[in-house]
C-alpha cells in the first residue's frame, strides 16, 4: 500500500464519519422546536430553513457589551413567553468581524433590531431597543398571524 492510497482512504474515511456527524446533528429549526426560549448565533442560521416556521428576531451589536444590546437582551428574557406564542427565534450577532450572512444581508451599524415574518421579508427595523410588547403588537398585526389567531383562538403559533 502507498502513501497515497493510505491517506486517500483516511480522507474517505473522515468524508464518511463527517457526513455521518452532520445527518445526527439537529438543525437550527428543529432546535429552536425543541426549545423555543433558545438564543441562537447568526453564524449558524439559514433564514430559508426557517421559512413559514418562524419569526426571526435578530439583535445585532458590534460587542455583547453594548448597553443597549444588553438592555434588549433583558427585555427579551424578561416576557420571552410572548415571543415563543408568536413562533419567534432570537438570533444573536455581536461580531461585526465575523461576516455572518445576516450581517451581510441586513448590513447593520451597531446596534439594530430586525423583525422578520415567516415569509422571510423583513418587517422592522430599529436602532434602539424594544420592548417585546411593542414587539408583539408588531407581530399580531401581520397578516400571517392574523390568521393563526383566528385558527388557533388560544393564541399559540
Amino acid at each position: 500500500m502507498t502513501i497515497q492510497s493510505f491517506l486517500s482512504g483516511i480522507a474517505a474515511a473522515l468524508a464518511l464519519v463527517g457526513a455521518a456527524f452532520a445527518a445526527d446533528t439537529p438543525s437550527v429549526a428543529e432546535r429552536w422546536e425543541a426549545d423555543k426560549s433558545h438564543y441562537f448565533d447568526a453564524a449558524e442560521v439559514d433564514l430559508e430553513e426557517l421559512l413559514y416556521i418562524a419569526r426571526p428576531v435578530v439583535v445585532f451589536a458590534n460587542s455583547p457589551r453594548d448597553p443597549a444590546f444588553i438592555e434588549q437582551l433583558e427585555e427579551i428574557e424578561s416576557e420571552i413567553d410572548r415571543l415563543v406564542e408568536r413562533d419567534v427565534i432570537v438570533v444573536l450577532d455581536t461580531d461585526p468581524r465575523n461576516r455572518s450572512a445576516l450581517r451581510e444581508q441586513l448590513r447593520p451599524r451597531g446596534f439594530m433590531l430586525v423583525l422578520i415574518g415567516k415569509d422571510g421579508q423583513v418587517k422592522l427595523r430599529k436602532p434602539l431597543p424594544w420592548t417585546v410588547r411593542e414587539l408583539s403588537r408588531s407581530i399580531d398585526k401581520m397578516p400571517m398571524r392574523r390568521r393563526e389567531m383566528r385558527e388557533n383562538p388560544s393564541g399559540e403559533g
